[in-house]
């Protein structure tokens, strides 16, 4: 018992246990401040985040959690259905199983159940809108600022995986100080990875966690250059992306906070390198004298998910336009040309909201110029070099290569409005947009229960509802946003939870527990709630979270 008494008052205003209530003898080891602590700050860390950080130390406290793995949990239905046709469960752990707990995020819940005309919708919201709270958090320790978030049900964390997952507590930051403190402490254990291993996507726990890496069968074998420690790289395959979405969670902190502490060491040893990587992969693949330019290489093959990389792992032959080069996507495939476009306008909208930041809190002005000078940069580069007869290009390689699709996966052609990049009422986006989806786009597939872009992560026929949900952001037809909500809503195979693909021929899905695509529809869900109130809510009537 001593162990695990010593193991959570460790935790104590750092992290935090649910109120179970205070067995005696544990108010005798830790004393009256540790047990006031213990109960007045339930809504934190959960008690199973607190069971991994403690583990090692007993098992007593897993005993009384009893707590189920997410990935079989989610694969049947739990609790009571939803009072609508579909007949949604209830698919939230116990309350003291959650990885963190919140009452602004509770507040939320209740608010948006009450409001909501779809029984079903409504279940969608509750059981979506926590999942990353409620299942991700595996490690937090505020006095660390380190927190580590997995993706689901992949025990590592992705900087594309995790800015999305925190998207839409946006709004509660400013009010919610441990949600605050969690998310500057992401973004602190993020500064870290970054500023080390800036070509790599995915990482594994922070040595101070007490986790133990997580072995990666698909990076057996791979070649990296830069080499890479898999005890703190989980993967590194080099996606822009990525990097943006460093970018993204930074400003998100800031934006709705105003509080610039998260600006230490770590964070602009980070930014530095992330500008690195953009003067890097904004080269040539040859110079002048054509010497072989390069920075990155990943070779693949040997088993990777991904196949062997082209060219020794160099990737395609790319001549400089002003944009930033790739090797994967954002659904960790190999590009086929090297300059990702729905990436690159990410990253050109990031760039400009680091400098308002930047110069909001009145630091390094030379970063925030430098950052506005890509940006045009990058944005030149996509309005002059992508488009042809008003369609932009996926991807091209700048010797007029292009390749006209869209994956489903965020940054992508469809979620341009959704990134910032242009308005969804821009003809290019419109004609884009027609074109993504229909037969047109490779990738787009129609079953007789569910459409939508896919991509070669899964197969050309599963489609991802992620497209769906980026089609509602991209545009204000009422009936489109209906058709695409309804699409998604009446394809979760009767769990509840949204899911990375589903088959157009059987309706069978893929990944049961993928926290981005939850945390994507419930975002979704409070934009219709601002744009669109009146296609979702009894009273018609905008509502805004923490407002």
């Amino acid at each position: 018992m001593d162990a695990v008494i010593k193991a959570c008052a460790g935790f104590l205003g750092a992290a935090a246990l649910p109120d179970f209530g205070v067995d005696p003898a544990v108010k005798d080891l830790l004393g009256r401040t540790a047990v006031s602590a213990w109960k007045t700050v339930t809504m934190k860390l959960g008690f199973a985040s607190l069971v991994t950080a403690a583990v090692g130390a007993s098992g007593l406290l897993t005993a009384a959690a009893q707590c189920p793995d997410f990935t079989t949990y989610s694969q049947s239905p739990q609790g009571n259905p939803s009072a609508g046709p579909l007949a949604l469960p209830y698919m939230r752990p116990d309350p003291a199983c959650r990885t963190f707990n919140s009452t602004s995020v509770e507040k939320v819940i209740s608010d948006m159940k009450s409001r909501l005309k779809d029984p079903d919708l409504a279940r969608l919201f509750e059981n979506t809108f926590p999942n990353t709270l409620d299942t991700t958090v595996k490690y937090f320790n505020a006095t660390e600022n380190l927190a580590f978030i997995i993706t689901g049900d992949i025990t590592a964390q992705w900087l594309r995986d995790t800015a999305n997952q925190f998207a839409h507590y946006h709004t509660l930051l400013s009010t919610d100080k441990e949600l605050a403190t969690l998310v500057k402490a992401v973004i602190n254990n993020e500064a870290r990875y970054v500023s080390q291993y800036p070509y790599c996507g995915a990482f594994q726990p922070p040595p101070e966690s007490g986790l133990a890496p997580s072995h990666n069968d698909w990076a057996d074998g791979v070649t990296v250059n830069p080499p890479v420690n898999n005890q703190t790289v989980f993967e590194c395959k080099y996606e822009i992306d990525s990097l943006c979405g460093f970018l993204k969670l930074s400003r998100s902190y800031y934006q709705a906070t105003n509080d610039a502490s998260f600006m230490n060491s770590n964070w602009y040893a980070a930014i530095d390198q992330i500008f690195n990587v953009i003067w890097e992969q904004s080269q040539s693949t040859f110079d002048d004298d054509y010497n072989l330019v390069s920075f990155y290489n990943w070779t693949g093959g040997n088993g990777a998910l991904s196949p062997a990389v082209n060219n020794a792992g160099n990737g395609e032959p790319k001549l400089a336009t002003g944009l930033v080069g790739t090797h994967h996507r954002p659904s960790d495939d190999l590009s086929t040309f090297p300059f990702l476009v729905p990436a690159n306008a990410m990253l050109s909208v990031e760039l400009t909201n680091l400098a308002d930041i930047l110069d909001s809190a009145k630091q390094a002005k030379n970063i925030s110029q430098l950052a506005r000078k890509y940006s045009s940069t990058i944005s030149n580069a996509i309005w002059e070099t992508t488009i042809v007869n008003n369609i932009f290009a996926y991807e091209t390689n700048g010797f007029g290569g292009r390749y006209v699709m869209d994956d489903a996966n965020v940054p992508s052609l469809l979620s341009l409005p959704y990134l910032g990049f242009l308005e969804k009422t821009h003809p290019a986006y419109v004609a884009t947009r027609k074109q993504l989806l229909s037969r047109k786009n490779p990738y787009f597939a129609a079953g007789k229960t569910f459409s939508g872009i896919g991509g070669p992560h899964v197969d050309a026929w599963n489609p991802w509802p992620m497209s769906q949900i980026s089609a509602i952001f991209g545009t204000d037809s009422d009936s489109d946003i209906m058709q695409s909500l309804y699409l998604i809503a009446n394809n979760t195979h009767g769990l509840g939870l949204i899911h990375e693909s589903i088959s157009i021929y059987d309706g069978s899905y893929t990944r049961p527990w993928f926290a981005w695509a939850n945390s994507y529809f419930a975002e979704m869900l409070l934009d219709l709630a601002q744009r669109k109130p009146h296609l979702i809510f009894k009273d018609g009537k905008p509502y805004t979270p923490g407002k």
